[in-house]
């Protein structure tokens, strides 16, 4: 015999109830506040490491060095 119709919409309520839940989490991970905080964070930590903070410090003494020869001319 097949099911009864009971069982049937505790079935599909529990499936809602799932799928409720994943839209929720969908929705907390793609907030703008939240990627803007991950990007935030992740620049952060790429900008903390010795050889990417090395080479801006490069380039702004180039960029430094080239501004006041042109002011020097």
């Amino acid at each position: 015999m097949g099911r009864d119709t009971d069982g049937i919409e505790r079935d599909i309520e529990r499936a809602r109830d799932e799928l409720a839940g994943t839209l929720d989490a969908l929705a907390t991970r793609a907030s703008p506040a939240r990627l803007a905080e991950d990007a935030k964070s992740t620049a952060l930590t790429t900008l903390r490491k010795p050889a990417v903070a090395g080479s801006l410090i490069a380039v702004g003494v180039v960029v430094l060095a080239v501004v006041f020869k042109k002011i020097a001319s």
